[in-house]
């Protein structure tokens, strides 16, 4: 029943209704009529023998035991030579079924590398040509890249008993215990080059190659499997880990990019291949920078020869598409300050503002403001960017924006310029009056006759708006603007908001972040009047979720007259505070029971907290 339910399951995956694997008869004709309906369809898998029901209940009961966990290193190596002895001549449709695969990348990494290269060995063949239909396959290919990621480990086995041999004798056993695994590495790379380009453009093979760069170069990321549930942190680089390679790697990885160079062209019109020309050049700079250039030259060699309109570079073309745009985005990332020098100069010059208005080119132009903030070059991208801050607003391209402003804030450059330009855009520049409205103009990104349903150009305000509209950018905009040396225009605008409206933007999601730059930014001083202004909204802050993270924030960076302030506002609403599920963090960090009833006590704790934190912060500056 088990192995009928995960059938169904698949069958929903495929999209097509399927008779079950273990039936016969005149339905095993059917499926063959059928070719491609297999759960794992994918490119071009036809009617390929699958998994006997018995073993994937086998193999779904070993995922169980899995989980369940060992007492002792014994009982788990035991358990994991059974498995593998079960695995031993049918890998490949233990691989490619569902169940199968997924037991297996949970079991790799408890096998020795020795058993990791006995069942890669299986899987490819004895020529390795085997690995091309495995590692097409979207069951498989998770497999193989479970086993090849184990390298990682080859000298764990020379390292496990040291006194138990000389060290010719452990060096001859390690090479031994990891030959099979590297010779399978090595296997697999040379398949891979042998069929680059069918590799390289598929859904499923291409991440194998990726992950097959990343072994060679010696660094790995988090496993597939584990990362894909982090969606919110898509846009952040995974952290990679450095091992120590074979010395057979260091060429291996020469050969592999020679071979992923002569199919540059498939970098630029299939966005499958460009993802891997992003991993060789990710890999390659950060173990082989000097690889690394003559890359990222080549690249770019190549992207400017092609041919395009009089005039016109063919840069601008690969900028503004889906595919190549990424890897653009790349070489820009890595660069050096020559080749950033010379795109601008011989590409992009007087194009900046026509490329951030652009849907997909104004990505680029957001790495390449970021990567020329160490530069000079960033002062004439910033003279031509600033022209257009306007429309670019008004095509909605806020992170272009932010970018500029972010890299106003690293140079410590332009700043000035960057917040006038703001106060233009927003029509809060003239009359001079205007000025302290800025902050909830620039949260919400909203004009000053939208944001207070002003129709005339000229006047003060003659009612005030609550707070509202704030949004993800403009919280960005406003941190960005926080970092720079002048902020005395922000800490106007702020210290003009109501204590309600500072409620709901230390409650708002993005407001959040807004309010606690603005204040752990501020000088005592500074601060002293913004927690004036925030005064009788405490309690609410301290029940809030957000409100809570930025009250201890505050708390932090506060003197320690301003700890008291906050404390006498907290202490008569114990009970409450107490019985919350953000509060209660509250009063535990802040002691206030201490603050209650022990208060000469509580002082003499925070005098020292304050003076050891402002001796660190000297020596830090």
């Amino acid at each position: 029943m088990l192995a009928k339910t995960e059938e169904r399951k698949q069958q929903k995956a495929g999209g097509k209704k399927r008779k079950h694997p273990g039936e016969d008869g005149g339905r095993r004709e059917e499926r063959k009529r059928k070719g491609g309906e297999e759960g794992n369809t994918g490119q071009g898998d036809g009617g390929k023998k699958r998994l006997d029901a018995l073993s994937v209940g086998y193999f779904r009961r070993v995922g169980e035991r899995l989980s369940e966990g060992f007492e002792d290193s014994e009982e788990r190596e035991m358990f994991v030579e059974n498995v593998l002895t079960e695995v031993k001549g049918k890998a490949t449709l233990v691989a490619m079924d569902r169940t199968g695969s997924i037991t297996l990348q949970r079991l790799l990494p408890l096998s020795s590398p020795d058993q990791v290269g006995e069942v890669l060995a299986e899987l490819g063949g004895e020529s390795g040509s085997e690995f091309k239909a495995v590692c097409c396959d979207r069951c498989g290919g998770h497999v193989v890249e479970s086993g090849v990621r184990q390298i990682s480990r080859w000298t764990e086995s020379s390292q496990k008993d040291p006194s138990a041999a000389t060290e010719e004798e452990g060096e001859e056993e390690e090479e031994e215990s990891c030959g099979t695994l590297e010779a399978q590495v090595l296997s697999l790379s040379q398949i891979v080059r042998d069929n680059c380009t069918e590799f390289i453009k598929h859904a499923h093979g291409s991440h194998v190659v990726r992950t097959l760069l990343h072994v060679l170069g010696g660094c790995l990321g988090p496993p597939r499997t584990e990362a894909r549930p982090g969606t919110k942190e898509r846009n952040t680089a995974p952290q990679l880990t450095d091992f120590e390679i074979p010395n057979s790697f260091w060429y291996e990885l020469k050969n592999l990019t020679e071979t992923l160079m002569d199919n540059i062209n498939l970098s630029v019109t299939d966005a499958v291949a460009s993802a891997v020309f992003q991993t060789m050049l990710t890999v390659c700079n950060r173990k082989r920078p000097k690889l690394c250039k003559q890359l990222l030259k080549r690249i770019m060699e190549y992207l400017t020869s092609r041919n395009a309109a009089p005039g016109v570079s063919p840069l601008l073309v690969f900028l503004k598409d889906q595919a190549s745009s990424h890897l653009i985005e790349t070489i820009i990332q890595l660069s050096p300050k020559s080749l950033l020098r010379d795109l601008y100069k011989n590409h992009l010059k007087g194009q900046l503002v026509d490329l951030a208005l652009h849907p997909i080119a104004n990505f680029p132009i957001q790495r390449l403001t970021a990567a020329s903030a160490k530069y000079k070059l960033f002062l004439r991208l910033f003279d031509e960017l600033v022209q257009g801050v306007e429309a670019i607003l008004a095509a909605g391209h806020m992170g272009v924006i932010v970018q500029l402003a972010e890299s106003c804030a690293e140079s410590e450059e332009k700043q000035n310029e960057m917040v006038q330009c703001l106060l233009c855009a927003f029509h809060c520049a003239e009359p001079g009056s205007r000025h302290v409205n800025c902050l909830p103009l620039f949260m919400s990104l909203l004009t000053y006759e939208v944001y207070y349903h002003s129709e005339t150009a000229e006047g003060n305000i003659q009612t005030e708006v609550p707070l509202t509209s704030i949004c993800y950018h403009g919280s960005r905009l406003v941190q960005a603007l926080a970092k720079f040396k002048e902020r005395s225009l922000l800490l106007s605008s702020l210290r003009t908001l109501t204590p309600a409206d500072l409620l709901t933007l230390a409650s708002d999601p993005a407001g959040s972040h807004v309010l606690q730059a603005l204040i752990t930014t501020s000088s005592d001083k500074g601060r002293g009047k913004i927690l004036k202004r925030l005064e009788g909204q405490y309690v609410q802050m301290a029940c809030s979720r957000l409100g809570s993270r930025v009250l201890e924030a505050v708390w932090n960076s506060a003197s320690v007259s301003q700890r008291q302030s906050i404390a006498q506002e907290l202490v008569p609403s114990e009970s409450q505070l107490r019985s919350d599920q953000f509060a209660r963090h509250v009063w535990a960090k802040f002691a206030l029971t201490h603050f209650a009833h022990r208060r000469a006590h509580w002082q003499e704790i925070q005098t020292g907290e304050s003076k050891k934190r402002k001796l660190f912060s000297d020596i830090l500056e």
